[in-house]
Parts: C-alpha cells; structure tokens; sequence
C-alpha cells in the first residue's frame, strides 16, 4: 500500500550547486586551470579533470600521487564549505518545498569533498538552509550508481512511482530515475550540455531545463505549488 507522500530527490553538483565554479577556484588555488564550461561539459569521465590539451600537460603533472590528490580534495572541501555557490534563488525554492505538507525531499549526492554530507550542510547553512529540515542526505560514491538509493528511498516512505521525482544533470542521473519508475527533472548548465543530454544520451528535450529558475519552475508545478 502506498502512502500519501510525494517523493522529491534533489542532486547537489551541477544541478543545484554552481560546482564548476568551485572546481575553477581549487584548481587555481594550485596553479591550474580547468578551461571554459563549454569545453568541461563535452570531456568525459577522468578527462573532465585533467582538462583539454591546453591544461593537460600541467594538470596531470600536478594530479599524480596520492599525496597531491588529496591536498586538491582538501582545497576543495574548503572551497564548498567557505566559498561555494547555490545557483540563483535556490535557497528560496529549498525552503518552499520544506514547507510542504505530505512531500518527502532530500538530497542524492555523489559529491567527492572530504565527509562530503557535512560539506553539504555547511554549503546550505552559509545560504540560511537548515539541512536538518530534509527528509535525507544520501551519498553515494563515485563506483555506484544512483539506482540502488533512489528505490531505496521510494519503497522507505512507500511512495508511488508516479509520485516520485528526482532532478539531475548527468546521464546517471536519468538513468536512475527511469529505472525506479521516477519522473526525471534534467538540467544542462551543469556537468553534461543540452546536445550530448539530446542526442548521445536520449534525453527528451521536454525534460530538460536551461536554467535553475526553469528547473524551479518546473518542479514546482508538477507538485501543484
């Protein structure tokens, strides 16, 4: 039997966090550069970090070892806890669906700060969010996808698949929600662009939302506010 509820899972990086930003000021902080948004959004996997032929050379050179990998994470943590951004009005849009009766919302995040949950919280309090007013906080690490963690939190608050939703910005993240029966909310000013979501990876373009203020519109809608 399935409850009232309606389900909401929200993704952290690219969707509703500027993390490109955050990534541009670590790799400066250690003499780096991880070239336009443009260019981050078309590399794929590990080379979204190493950056394009120009920053290449210089960026792996300063990535190899364990040691060197770690004081970039450290900086980077630092970067999301003091410096990082939500995009434009999202504080506003987190407090309105907080404030909404019988909707289970939280976060699904795959994010790779130190203690990644408490950079969550901390990011969120600097914009006057308290994170203890979500329903969760789930991480999930680099090596799994999202899929496991979305069903679980459906079948935990017994919601309708009809009645779950679940925003993203990556190819996994789509896949993720069709996989659980969620209606998949997509962004592309974050990590993937509005072609490869289109064209390479099938994502309807009706799905998809250019800006945060569209994404909030959308969401919002769909839950009758």
């Amino acid at each position: 039997m399935y409850s009232k509820d309606k389900l909401l899972i929200i993704d952290a990086d690219g969707t509703t966090i500027d993390a490109f930003s955050a990534i541009e000021r670590t790799f400066a902080a250690h003499n780096m550069k991880i070239g336009d948004l443009e260019r981050f959004q078309k590399r794929r996997h590990i080379f979204k970090y190493l950056g394009g032929l120009k920053e290449f050379p210089n960026n792996l050179s300063r990535q190899i070892g364990k040691q060197k990998r770690s004081k970039l994470v450290r900086t980077l943590t630092e970067v999301y806890r003091e410096e990082a951004e939500l995009y434009s009005s999202t504080e506003i849009w987190m407090e309105q669906l907080l404030q909404t009766d019988r909707l289970r919302v939280g976060f699904v995040t795959r994010n790779i700060t130190n203690e990644p949950l408490e950079t969550l919280k901390a990011l969120l309090k600097r914009h006057g969010v308290d994170a203890s007013g979500f329903d969760f906080l789930v991480h999930v690490s680099l090596k799994q996808d999202k899929t496991s963690a979305f069903r679980k939190l459906r079948e935990e608050y017994s919601v309708n698949p009809a009645r779950a939703f679940a925003c993203g910005d990556e190819k996994k993240d789509y896949f993720a929600s069709l996989s659980t029966g969620m209606h998949p909310f997509m962004v592309s000013y974050g990590f993937e662009e509005y072609d490869r979501l289109t064209n390479k990876i099938g994502v309807p373009a009706e799905l998809i939302s250019k800006k945060p203020e569209e994404l909030h519109q959308r969401v919002l809608h769909a839950l009758s506010l």
